[in-house]
């Protein structure tokens, strides 16, 4: 029986090479679309899943209240792990590490700049990694042990066994390889190249035994036994940090670590969401467009519905049950489904180092896997019975005495296909709208104002000798006299990222229940003139005022907060300095440019405290010209360390990878999905014009003309199409309506998209059908009526 459904499923293929081709060719869009989305999910969803612990892994998290709202972050004080194992039952280990930073580590002269970690030997207790050379147990016993990832290992010996040789760590400490661990998979939410003990952290920077409980500062892994119910653990901890110091607030909740990548946006303490939200709307994009490809299927296949009828009749005349029309009818869907799968994986294969290198990742299709051969089976199965499911029971229950005498009533099924059409172009205009309304976003906060002119200007670690004050001056002189820069100044962090930030900050006639949280930043001289910014009162820093060093500078945003009227010469306390406001600077943009411009305190940056350095390119010179001068000039100054300079305006760029990615891919996929729906009508087009060949011909003999027999063809089709735009256009808007809500700053959603959509898909739709009404509407009577 299996033999001969196969060889009467190739034979119908075969026979109708047109139609074979465009079912084939929609599923396998359909399915190479689907997934590729499914892929990239499944990476996504993969983070942090390669620890043995992951499930019992916890990120400790810091709740403040500020600003009259409560503000979250995996920042915690450096005395928390401690605490955590001794106290509480619950917890089997914990420990901390510091954020990555980059520094430099040498092999000789081999001198590379990489990612390191500060970390507890307890860290690798918690987090197993693969061990390629060396111990977990003792391989961060002493402090000037040092762990490399296999990559950085090759890159910095070779072939040679790194174990026990020695590198320095900034041209000072001087390092012992204990261990060697393999690269870490891409999708690791704590990413380093090599690690480095916590005693070592501590002993560079002196001010963490000083430190207390209200200062957070540290990332802090928490293990909790086996069974443990996370909410009791939240309740135990539960005003932790007012224990230990009356006048802290703050409040500790532990987060699972397995949800970090995804789950992290909080809003006033509470868990709302994170790119699991994005990732949500790419699965429901997979299974659309799936979906949509099978529906193509269902109306391509019924569309032949009237050729195959007397088949049916036939074979139900001589003895044929219906069950077995229906496995017949499933079987060929089937095969559709399985060439088209293994099309679809051909074009997969094709798209995937684009789609890779457009997110920077590496996926690959894992074909060792039994995991993807029980996935692959299963969709080809499950795309057969649901693209095969309507028509083979529909084309069974074809009567036999009415199919052979040339008739059969279709009406009901005709309104299937309308309303399986519909649905695909309401998914199509939906996708359409958001698309446009996701690079309206990305646009108007691009163009949107920051405070200051990123163009030009350019931001480098002062790192190595450029710590030292006197050095980085001999670097502004040498940059300013050389004409390749127009301003130098300092900054104690990127200008474009989210930084230090403190609430310790008084003055008079503050609420003594009110907090608030400032951003804090060091600055240099000429930083206003540098970066473009502006003064709204009073000056910035001047070498001019020797006595700058108890001085500060506010923004617009603080001084709003703290209700200040007349805030030049006010004095506040900052820490436990007293200081005077000299100036007040206009809001410009430091972290997130989706979001309100948070209060920020400026003030000196240290002397030989390192951060980074600004320089504004001087315009009237040629820019390749200039840059060549600079990299000379600080190679010159600090020559052990490479120059690593960037424009803010690309750092800035980055800003907006998110939305970025969203909307190529809803671009991506919306085209997709608009093709596969145009075959869907093309399917329809195609049982419209068999049904009502006759119809046509006989308008033809009384006079109709080419364009009166387009019209009445593709009125229908077009009523189809514009009911898909009113269904669709409250659902996009309801859809951007959410996703703009989280954006403080954010565009009104106008008419455009909507136009451009209704517009986009009537044209398609046109386009499509006109193929099939062209052809019916030349098409000669005498062959549709010759046996009338």
């Amino acid at each position: 029986m299996f033999k001969l459904n196969f060889k009467i499923a190739l034979r119908n293929l075969w026979k109708n090479k047109g139609f074979s081709l465009i079912n084939i060719g929609g599923l396998a869009i359909g399915i190479a679309s689907c997934m590729l989305l499914l892929l990239y999910v499944v990476y996504e969803y993969g983070y942090d899943k390669h620890f043995k612990n992951y499930n019992n892994t916890y990120v400790a998290y810091t709740n403040m209240e500020a600003n009259n709202k409560v503000f979250s972050w995996a920042w915690t004080p450096g005395r928390l792990a401690a605490e955590l194992k001794e106290k509480y039952p619950a917890v089997a280990n914990a420990a901390r590490s510091s954020y990555a930073q980059s520094q430099l580590i040498a092999n000789q002269d081999k001198k590379i700049k990489k990612n390191a970690l500060y970390v507890d030997p307890s860290f690798l207790e918690i987090l197993d990694y693969e061990f390629l050379n060396g111990s977990p147990a003792k391989a961060l016993d002493n402090i000037n042990s040092v762990i490399l990832t296999k990559s950085l290992a090759k890159s910095l010996f070779g072939n040679e066994d790194p174990i026990h040789k020695t590198l320095k760590l900034g041209n000072e400490t001087t390092l012992s390889v204990t261990a060697v661990v393999d690269d870490l998979p891409e999708n690791s939410s704590i990413k380093f190249d090599y690690l480095l003990p916590w005693k070592l952290y501590e002993q560079k920077n002196t001010w963490i035994s000083q430190t207390g409980w209200g200062s957070n500062f540290c990332l802090t892994l928490v293990q909790l036994k086996s069974g443990t119910v996370l909410s009791e653990v939240n309740k135990s901890v539960k005003g932790l940090y007012n224990r230990n110091n009356e006048n802290v607030a703050n409040e500790l909740f532990l987060h699972p670590f397995a949800k970090w990548h995804l789950y992290n946006e909080f809003e006033n303490g509470k868990l709302v969401g994170g790119k699991i939200d994005q990732l949500k709307v790419f699965f429901g994009l997979a299974c659309c467009i799936l979906l949509i490809a099978c529906v193509n299927f269902m109306n391509l296949s019924t569309a032949r519905s009237e050729k195959r009828a007397k088949e049916v009749g036939v074979r139900k005349a001589i003895g044929s049950t219906r069950k077995s029309l229906v496995l017949q009818f499933i079987f060929e869907s089937t095969l559709l489904a399985f060439i088209g799968t293994i099309v679809g994986f051909i074009l997969l294969e094709s798209i995937l180092p684009y789609f890779n290198n457009l997110l920077n990742i590496n996926l690959v299709i894992e074909y060792q896997n039994w995991r993807y051969w029980v996935v692959l089976i299963s969709l080809i199965i499950i795309t057969g019975l649901i693209a095969g499911s309507y028509p083979a029971f529909y084309l069974s229950s074809f009567e036999p005495v009415k199919v052979l005498k040339g008739f059969e009533k279709i009406n009901s099924s005709f309104s299937v296909r309308k309303v399986l059409v519909v649905f695909q172009f309401v998914f199509a205009t939906c996708l359409i709208i958001c698309t446009a309304v996701i690079y309206q976003q990305l646009n108007y906060i691009k163009d949107k104002p920051i405070g200051y002119n990123k163009g030009n200007l350019i931001q480098m670690s002062a790192t190595g000798t450029l710590v030292n004050t006197s050095k980085y001056e001999l670097l502004k002189t040498q940059l300013l006299k050389s004409g390749a820069a127009k301003n130098v100044s300092l900054l104690s962090m990127n200008i474009d990222e989210g930084g230090n930030n403190t609430s310790s900050v008084s003055w008079t006639g503050k609420n003594e229940k009110q907090s608030v949280l400032f951003n804090e930043r060091g600055i240099g001289y000429d930083f206003v003139e540098t970066i473009g910014a502006e003064m709204v009162e009073g000056r910035a820093f001047d070498e001019k005022f020797l006595g700058d060093s108890n001085k500060v500078v506010f923004n617009e945003a603080a001084i709003k907060a703290m209700g200040l009227k007349n805030p030049i010469g006010s004095v506040i306390s900052y820490g436990d300095t007293k200081c005077t406001i000299i100036g007040v600077m206009k809001d410009f943009v430091v972290e997130s440019p989706y979001q309100k411009v948070a209060p920020t305190i400026f003030f000196r940056a240290y002397k030989d405290g390192g951060g980074v350095v600004l320089m504004r390119l001087n315009e009237e010179s040629n820019m390749g010209t200039s840059l060549a001068t600079i990299d000379k000039i600080v190679k010159q100054i600090n020559p052990d360390y490479p120059v690593e300079r960037r424009f803010v305006s690309d750092s800035f760029e980055e800003k907006f990878e998110d939305e970025k990615l969203l909307g190529i891919l809803s671009n991506w996929f919306g085209g997709f999905a608009i093709f596969i729906s145009s075959l869907g009508l093309l399917g329809l087009a195609l049982f419209m014009a068999e049904q009502r060949k006759k119809e046509i011909s006989i308008r033809k003999v009384l006079g109709a003309s080419t364009g009166n027999i387009l019209r009445l063809l593709n009125k229908d089709f077009i009523k189809l199409v514009i009911l898909a735009n009113i269904i669709a256009f409250p659902l996009a808007y309801i859809i951007v309506s959410r996703w703009l809500a989280a954006y403080e700053y954010r565009v009104s959603i106008s008419a455009l998209p909507f136009i451009i959509a209704a517009l986009l898909s009537i044209i398609v739709a046109l386009l499509t059908v006109s193929i099939q009404s062209v052809k019916v509407a030349k098409a000669n009577p005498i062959d549709a009526l010759k046996y009338e």
